[in-house]
């Protein structure tokens, strides 16, 4: 076993290449053991695939890897496994179909002296290493129920339970509230002091001397510098991941709205929130804001009529309306940029075909393609947006999260909505590319777009929203207007 403060994980020149992009050029990096090595980047810059060689998905194209001081060969998932690497990754890797409790022991579930499954023990095991985690969830509740932050915590039970040595977080608090997040901190702690080395992605800077012992910054591709983590600017992090200064993310010109875009009447969903009322006019971003389990997810999927609401009416432009599945709602103008990327996109299908889906919700499966449209639609995104890699045929699933995310804001773009739900915008992307996604935001509201924001970062509500409504289990708790909304007063309400 390697000694704290030994070199637990070292990498040298690693290499790899994909059609049309080298993903990583010559890249050194190098763990201690029980200690946290934060790795910065923007999207693109190569991070996940780094992670994905060290975890046995990816296989590097040159370059040597050491564990403990010895070079090991190529890593596949068993390799790594039996090294005792264990990753928890940006898009969560579980079975919706599945308990909670197989998702966490998947691969090592207890058997009786018959050969059977011990499901008694198999619970009293999910459930000791979610205590760790300070969560409480049933380890008999299937995880495709669960809220999106509720499955990362899982994701990250999933792997705690194999006791790793090295453990890869990629975006682990993507997801979380502050609650959670430093109860997930409070275990990385502990687990840094039982020795265990921690390479840790993340988008949110202010993470970085919270949690940080070093940070390493990846820029296209190539390892731009290491540093110790509690000394460093925000501001020459953000210089070493870009290769510029940026200005700040929010850039809000605040106009005079108009008139009334959606209105919510009585709306309620039972078992999630109940008797909602509130105005969103166009012209101005509306945020909303709540701690998990508060209901801000649901009320999301009611609006854009992924769900039917138990009770109350919906408005679009004064006229009542009963959706009854999204194409509805994007026939009246409606779009969600949904927090959960992987249900808003095809991953085997490229850019073009992905924007594309917004115009076929009211065709008829016959209908002819219009491949000319989304050929022009996407080489004219793919510019004004700045996806990268440039490919218009590479699958989305070879995308990073950012690049995904850009090609879902260009799909409603191109359709025209003039009520746009944001539920998390900048979940899992990086500093540039969330300035980026706040001045579209502010652009579409100046040209008179309606805009709900649903975010559990405070500034980013303090810096977008005109108003903000707080919920708090289920009910709506505040209003505040944009100079009342800060951190403080928005945790207050909400909790």
């Amino acid at each position: 076993m390697v000694a704290p403060g030994d070199t637990a994980l070292s990498l040298r020149d690693i290499d790899k290449v994909f059609p049309g992009v080298k993903a990583l050029d010559s890249v050194s990096f190098d763990l201690r053991a029980g200690e946290v090595h934060v790795l910065l980047g923007e999207n693109g810059a190569g991070k996940s695939t780094l992670m994905k060689i060290l975890s046995g998905i990816y296989a590097p194209d040159g370059g040597e890897i050491r564990i403990g001081g010895e070079p090991v060969p190529r890593l596949t998932p068993e390799t790594a496994s039996a090294h005792r690497i264990g990753m928890v990754h940006q898009e969560l890797c579980l079975v919706p179909q599945m308990s909670v409790a197989e998702n966490i022991l998947l691969g090592q579930m207890p058997k009786t002296g018959l050969g059977a499954i011990d499901w008694p023990q198999a619970r009293r095991l999910a459930s000791k290493v979610l205590d760790r985690l300070g969560v409480s969830l049933d380890p008999k509740r299937e995880v495709g129920e669960l809220e999106v932050a509720e499955q990362q915590l899982v994701e990250i039970a999933k792997v705690l339970s194999r006791e790793p040595r090295i453990i890869l977080l990629d975006e682990p608090t993507s997801a979380l509230s502050d609650a959670e997040r430093h109860r997930l901190f409070d275990v990385i702690k502990t687990l840094t002091q039982e020795g265990v080395g921690i390479i840790y992605i993340s988008h949110h800077l202010s993470e970085v001397p919270m949690i940080g012992d070093r940070v390493s910054v990846l820029r296209d591709g190539k390892m731009v510098g290491t540093l110790p983590a509690r000394d460093v600017p925000e501001a020459e992090l953000v210089t070493m991941m870009v290769g510029r200064a940026v200005e700040s993310q929010f850039q809000r010109h605040r106009g005079e709205p108009k008139a009334t875009a959606l209105e919510a009447r009585g709306l309620s969903l039972r078992g999630h929130f109940d008797n909602l009322d509130f105005k969103v006019r166009y012209g101005e971003v509306l945020g909303i804001f709540g701690l998990m389990g508060a209901g801000q997810a649901e009320l999301v999927r009611v609006l854009f009529g992924l769900t039917r609401p138990t009770a109350g009416q919906l408005l679009v432009d004064g006229e009542p309306q009963n959706f009854t599945g999204p194409s509805d709602a994007i026939a009246k103008g409606l779009a969600l940029i949904y927090r959960d990327r992987r249900e808003s996109l095809v991953p085997l299908m490229p850019p073009g075909p992905n924007m594309s889906l917004a115009w076929l919700s009211d065709k008829p499966p016959w209908a002819r393609l219009e491949r000319a449209r989304e050929r022009d639609e996407i080489k004219n995104y793919i510019g004004s947006m700045n996806i990268e890699p440039p490919l218009p045929d590479r699958e989305i699933m070879f995308f990073s999260g950012g690049n995904q995310q850009k090609v879902v804001l260009s799909r409603w773009m191109s359709s025209g909505s003039r009520i746009l739900i944001f539920d998390e915008p900048a979940r899992g992307i990086d500093v540039g590319a969330k300035a980026q996604v706040f001045a579209l935001m502010d652009g579409l509201a100046a040209e008179g777009a309606a805009i709900i924001m649903v975010s559990s970062e405070p500034a980013e509500l303090s810096g977008m929203a005109d108003r903000t409504l707080v919920m708090r289990k289920g009910q709506l708790a505040t209003q505040l207007m944009n100079e009342h909304t800060n951190h403080q007063t928005l945790l207050s309400h909400a909790g």
